[in-house]
């Protein structure tokens, strides 16, 4: 058999780097690739023919595409990016202030509006909102925030 067995002192050191420095730069390109694919359809500004056209230029030639939109328009791809993560914490913190609104019991305020308008539909009597009110102001409705 003359197969030949490669061992580890057969790979030197410098080409174990080289090795190492070829695969972080595919890595990176593919990264690089992916984010300016992603940045093309998160432009509003950019129509869709713009779009497509962008998308076929950077698939077909990928390398030259990439290059010509990171020239072309890569100066706004940090602020769309940054306007894009805004409005997703945006969008979180309304959904916990709803959250935590939601499940919160109402305020003294709350309670004696209700009380009121109550009262203006005529569902309970001026003897009965009072009793209702002093209940609510002497603390036996919802604590105050």
């Amino acid at each position: 058999m003359s197969a030949h067995t490669y061992l580890a002192y057969d790979y030197p050191a410098l080409s174990v780097f080289w090795s190492m420095v070829v695969f972080f730069l595919w890595i990176m390109w593919f990264v690089l690739l992916f984010r300016v694919v992603l940045d093309i359809f998160r432009d509003d500004d950019l129509g869709g023919w713009g779009k497509a056209g962008w998308t076929v230029f950077v698939v077909v030639l990928p390398f030259l595409g990439v290059f010509v939109y990171l020239i072309a328009r890569g100066k706004d791809m940090g602020r769309r990016e940054v306007a894009q993560v805004r409005a997703q914490q945006q969008a979180v913190d309304d959904y916990i202030r709803r959250t935590a609104r939601a499940g919160a019991p109402p305020t003294r305020a709350e309670e004696l509006s209700k009380l009121a308008e109550m009262r203006s539909h005529g569902d309970i009597t001026d003897d009965e909102f009072r009793r209702a009110k002093e209940l609510v102001l002497a603390g036996s409705g919802a604590p105050e925030r």
